[in-house]
């Protein structure tokens, strides 16, 4: 939609406050920083709005909240926003929010917090240091060779499709074979010239912490604002190196994997492949559905807005991502009594189930090519079939306060660990045949949901 449509939308269905405010000229204000300086912002600029309803929902609650309490919020979001730099007097108050909010009864070290917020702002330098020694160039290829695999399984998993038809099958194998892949770092982490010349409006005061940050977040939106009327550029990274994560970029059909996530216990050259297609080769399955998933499927190979799925596809996921979000919907987390989300976290649920399906079966087709299995591993009584689920399992072991369990049941768009674990596992004919669960037991129910 364009800026007058923002303004005749918002000022027709909301108050007063919102009938006076000026959403060109407040605009045209931002970007006029002499930093940035663009001027020419006319109410005929399209802007993005990814969420209409709630949108729509806000200017009603605006209309009947007082000012003074939006007053109070939007300064208190500002707080709250900068309260880790104002000291520990306000350290100790955003402690206690915490503690009501999750339950958790410390804060992390100094040095954890300080190492984190530097990663976070600083990402290149950082990151330099980070791949200097922790990253293994052999990690980049490996990478490539299961990402390669696991395109290919995703292909084979689609030509198993029941509910999707022969040509938009066609039109995804093309789209999986167009994704592309970034691994590790950007190559200008390395280049000492750039990198001087990235921080170069960055100058700190060691007595200055507030101040300090205050620099950085001006420079980092004056940073993002130059990029407005400029090219994509596909080949700009948005995450820093030593991220242990991993991303789909719907936009770009791009999957990242920072090199934080190519280490132990995710990757490790000197693991058996059972284990890394266990850990990361999930993980890169995880993201490659999500190319296809309910918000993936609606850009194409060249990440532009398409309706490429007929209706009856559409259809057709739905039904079948029913049946992921009524079973996740049935799973209770015990320490609070209380049954997950399963329509919130669809998306992933769904992206775990693929991911663990298409990493098996890449695996079972690496094996293949060898044409051998791999040694067994010393004093454990585990095929590579079973290590391979145990190291994906092993991936998600992790403790909750019953804040934090309540919170993410409530907010998160992912399940919980365990049930990231139980979900697939139940779901997948390779697990119950690794470990000879038997027939209908709990995990290995009779009927299994499957999307792909």
């Amino acid at each position: 939609m364009t800026l007058a449509e923002v303004q005749g939308n918002y000022s027709q269905s909301c108050c007063f406050c919102f009938q006076q405010f000026d959403f060109v000229r407040y605009v045209n204000e931002v970007f006029m920083l002499p930093e940035i300086g663009i001027t020419d912002v006319t109410e005929y600029e399209v802007v993005i709005n990814q969420s209409p309803l709630y949108f729509q929902r806000l200017m009603g609650l605006l209309e009947k909240t007082p000012k003074r309490t939006v007053a109070n919020y939007l300064v208190w979001r500002l707080i709250v926003n900068f309260i880790g730099t104002l000291g520990d007097k306000y350290k100790g108050l955003m402690n206690s929010y915490k503690k009501t909010l999750y339950g958790t009864e410390t804060d992390r070290a100094r040095f954890r917090r300080c190492g984190a917020y530097t990663t976070s702002e600083m990402s290149l330098a950082v990151g330099r240091m980070f791949i200097k020694d922790n990253f293994d160039t052999d990690a980049r290829n490996v990478s490539h060779i299961m990402i390669a695999g696991l395109q290919k399984s995703f292909n084979s998993l689609l030509d198993d499709l029941d509910w999707m038809d022969a040509e938009t099958k066609k039109v995804a194998k093309d789209k999986n074979e167009n994704i592309a892949s970034k691994i590790g770092y950007p190559k200008e982490v390395m280049n000492d010239t750039y990198l001087e010349e990235f921080y170069t409006n960055l100058t700190f005061n060691k007595d200055e912490y507030f101040e300090n940050v205050l620099k950085n977040e001006r420079e980092s939106f004056n940073q993002l604002m130059r990029d407005l009327r400029q090219p994509v550029d596909k080949e700009k990274w948005d995450t820093p190196p030593p991220t242990v994560n991993a991303y789909y970029s719907a936009v770009k059909n791009q999957i990242l994997f920072p090199a934080g996530i190519l280490q132990p216990p995710f990757f490790s050259k000197t693991y058996p492949m059972s284990l890394n297609f266990g850990g990361i080769g999930v993980v890169i399955g995880h993201e490659i559905t999500h190319g296809f998933d309910d918000r993936g499927r609606q850009y194409d190979k060249n990440g532009n807005l398409a309706q490429w799925w007929p209706q009856t596809a559409v259809d057709n996921f739905k039904i079948k991502a029913q049946c992921i979000i009524d079973q996740y919907g049935n799973f209770t987390v015990s320490q609070i009594n209380q049954k997950l989300n399963g329509i919130n976290t669809q998306g992933e649920n769904i992206a775990d189930n693929g991911g663990l399906k298409q990493a098996y079966k890449a695996y079972r087709n690496w094996v293949s090519l060898q044409g051998k299995e791999e040694s067994l591993l010393p004093g454990l009584n585990f095929t590579h079939d079973q290590l391979f689920f145990i190291n994906f399992a092993q991936l998600w072991c992790n403790l909750m306060t019953d804040g934090e369990a309540l919170n993410r049941i409530r907010t998160g768009v992912h399940s919980p660990g365990e049930f990231r674990v139980i979900g697939s596992a139940q779901n997948s004919p390779d697990f119950a045949k690794a470990f000879n669960c038997p027939s209908d037991s709990y995990m290995n129910p009779k009927n299994k949901c499957r999307v792909w």
